[in-house]
């Protein structure tokens, strides 16, 4: 819709402000047709007035913020409009949602592991400055989007702009193939969970062999952890190419996720609210105990030090950024449709600025948390181990010196034995250089830093490396039990964000679903569980790797690119501030509108782009199990998986384009003019009762057109 004057008059007319669109007074408009007809009752006009949305340009700028918010004192109504749609029973149970999903099993792992490979320091100073000038904006900007519209993101985004209408069921589909992958790595910390109850942990020794005292040789041939991550888990193929009916524990363990994700959801708001306080704040008070406690460690200052030195390279590196990038927003989630579809529940008043920050608050003291939690445990791992690697040289000396190959004069003194770290070095340097030289060849380096980086390297799988860690605490038993409730506590909640994400948009789309929420949670959660058996077979892991390590990132980067586009450039961000100045009925800083319009874009594009290249330019491998060496191998995904991968891409990426066709052909432009020497008003004229479905297309009159016409 454009409207073009041709003389000043209307100007006078700041005084009038009209009120912000709800989901329904969206839906009333005016065709060109009804304002050429003379016998038009005035009153008519006038109601239609109220109903359309008529923010006029100098609400757009900054300076009339006050005036603005006077005449909504003045004008607007202090009562949420009554609706259908439930409501979060309070503040605290809506805050929860959106912090469950945003703190994941990413959370504890992959950001300690990037911050150690990526500048440390100078990794968390690139992860901050983004998560505040491109992650909360984003995140504000979904959230105040399904407050104002109070619906999922299938219907948000047709309203915001038809031409983005696909945006929302692309999300739908990355929500759907996300949920059946993510609910697997909940199925195997829930399987962990169960097999903690023993004493000693499974995992802690190798397995004997049947009728025989020996221990199985390809146990053996690696640590316990691994052999029992693959071979009693997983039961692994050497190759994806090696296909396999869905392992039996496997699956009841995804049976038992889904159906507790089902009883949580099945009865609404009510049961999710009340199912979060248990699975947000418990892994908040575990992760609290487990920091503490490893504060506690020998050794755990050397770790914290390596995490605080930053490295300046870091911050100059494109490829580190990307890598920041792209942690920030799987962890965060924007683009999923899950912030979207939890913030459509709650009042339009509500303060969703605040509510952004305290999010991505909440979701970086996690992030920290976790981050000082695993440095510690690794500086006590490579302080032990550099201890052992000093008594295995001095015994190796005292074993040359019995042999009378070095003299006696170069044994190392007894109190060794006490404090290895700092009686080692100070006996290889008092030794005279004649000593030193004849001591050198026969003992191997020693150095704590060189420990740290093989223990951050550790396993190729991060369950793996947890349970290692748990190994590391005297009552490894209660540590494991610990420590698999707060990864499954993580699993759930977001978990129950990604299903919010496609329950909400179905039941937006069919109004009639409504009615059955029990049999949409069921029938929702049954398909979900169904799809995700192909991951519980033998080679489902290296499916799940394909899926979370090239797949998710560009998808999601296009879905949050076209959001920011849809609201900043076709919405227009100053009419959206604007709108959400009338929400809110309080100020709102004016930054956003850049932040939205031009360095948000910039960001995600260079994102979107370096991540295209990487993934055109990288072999996809992924780390696969070879039982001939009992070691894990790098392996070149088949072409078959790469065809996969495009596949999924395409269909994620699909909805919008064919949604941008079905609206071009859906709808018949015509022009439709009205001479006036004030105003010519141009109006798309809709098929059918299209208008009603596309309710932006809209006409816009003020008191002198009525008066007009009325002549």
């Amino acid at each position: 819709m454009t409207s073009v004057s041709e003389n000043t008059e209307a100007q006078d007319e700041k005084s009038q402000i009209s009120r912000p669109l709800d989901s329904k007074s969206l839906i009333a408009t005016t065709s060109a047709s009804q304002l050429l007809k003379p016998d038009l009752a005035i009153e008519e006009l006038m109601a239609e007035e109220q109903k359309c949305d008529t923010v006029s340009s100098y609400i757009w700028s900054d300076e009339d913020n006050d005036e603005i918010l006077e005449t909504i004192n003045k004008d607007e109504p202090k009562e949420e409009p009554p609706t259908n749609r439930p409501s979060w029973a309070n503040k605290i149970e809506y805050l929860l949602a959106h912090v469950g999903f945003s703190v994941g099993l990413s959370t504890i792992w992959r950001f300690p592991y990037l911050c150690f490979h990526n500048g440390g320091g100078s990794f968390l100073i690139i992860y901050i400055l983004m998560l505040y000038l491109i992650g909360v904006p984003l995140l504000f900007l979904e959230m105040a989007a399904s407050q104002r519209m109070r619906q999922g993101s299938i219907g948000v985004w047709k309203v915001i702009s038809p031409w983005m209408g696909g945006v929302g069921y692309s999300s739908f589909m990355v929500c759907c193939i996300v949920g059946s992958y993510y609910s697997v790595l909940m199925a195997w910390n829930l399987f962990y969970l169960v097999q903690s109850f023993q004493s000693p942990l499974p995992w802690s020794t190798c397995p004997l062999l049947k009728n025989s005292s020996s221990f199985d040789p390809e146990c053996e041939r690696t640590t316990s952890t691994t052999y029992f991550w693959y071979r009693n888990v997983l039961k692994a193929t050497d190759e994806i190419e090696v296909g396999g009916l869905p392992i039996m524990h496997l699956s009841v363990s995804l049976f038992v996720t889904w159906f507790i994700i089902c009883v949580s959801m099945i009865k609404g708001l009510k049961s999710t609210g009340k199912m979060l306080y248990v699975s947000v704040l418990l892994p908040y008070f575990i992760l609290f105990c487990l920091l503490i406690r490893s504060l506690m460690l020998e050794g755990a200052h050397f770790g914290l030090k390596n995490l605080l030195a930053a490295k300046l390279p870091a911050l100059y590196s494109v490829e580190v950024w990307r890598r920041t990038g792209n942690q920030l927003f799987l962890s965060m989630g924007p683009g999923f449709g899950s912030f979207t579809a939890i913030s459509s529940y709650i009042p339009r008043a509500n303060n969703c600025v605040m509510d952004a920050f305290v999010v991505a608050l909440l979701n970086l003291t996690a992030s920290l948390t976790a981050t000082v939690f695993v440095f510690a445990i690794m500086g006590h791992v490579a302080t032990e181990n550099t201890e052992r690697c000093y008594m295995r040289n001095a015994e190796t000396v005292l074993g040359l010196i019995a042999s009378r190959v070095l003299p006696v004069e170069a044994s190392p003194p007894e109190s060794m034995y006490l404090h290895p770290s700092s009686i080692y070095s100070r006996w290889l340097k008092s030794l005279p250089q004649r000593l030193k030289d004849m001591v050198l060849p026969y003992v191997s380096t020693c150095s704590i830093a060189q420990e740290l980086k093989e223990v951050m390297e550790g396993p190729g799988v991060a369950i793996v490396a947890f349970t290692d860690l748990i190994c590391v605490f005297s009552g490894s038993t209660f540590w494991a039990i610990t420590t698999f409730v707060l990864l499954v506590s993580l699993g759930l909640s977001t978990m129950t964000g990604i299903t919010q994400g496609i329950i909400t948009p179905l039941q937006d789309t069919f109004s009639s679903l409504g009615k059955y929420r029990k049999l949409l949670t069921v029938g929702v959660c049954v398909p979900m569980f169904l799809g995700s058996l192909i991951f519980m077979r033998p080679s489902g892991s290296y499916y799940v790797n394909l899926l979370d390590d090239y797949w998710v990132s560009l998808p999601l980067f296009f879905i949050i690119i076209l959001e920011n586009i849809a609201m900043a450039w076709i919405y227009g961000a100053r009419r959206f501030l604007a709108d959400l100045i009338t929400m809110l009925g309080r100020p709102i800083s004016p930054i956003y509108r850049w932040l939205w319009g031009f360095l948000s874009p910039f960001v995600l594009l260079v994102l979107f782009v370096s991540t295209l290249i990487h993934l055109l330019l990288k072999n996809l491998t992924y780390l696969a199990w070879d039982s001939s060496i009992s070691n894990e191998v790098i392996r070149v995904y088949p072409s078959w998986a790469k065809v996969l991968l495009i596949i999924l891409i395409a269909i994620t990426i699909l909805p919008v384009p064919a949604y941008f066709l079905y609206t071009l052909i859906g709808v018949d432009f015509t022009v439709s003019m009205i001479h006036s020497k004030t105003t010519v008003i141009f109006t798309p004229e809709a098929k059918g009762n299209s208008l009603k479905s596309h309710p932006w297309l809209q006409v816009r009159k003020n008191q002198k057109k009525v008066n007009m016409l009325n002549k």
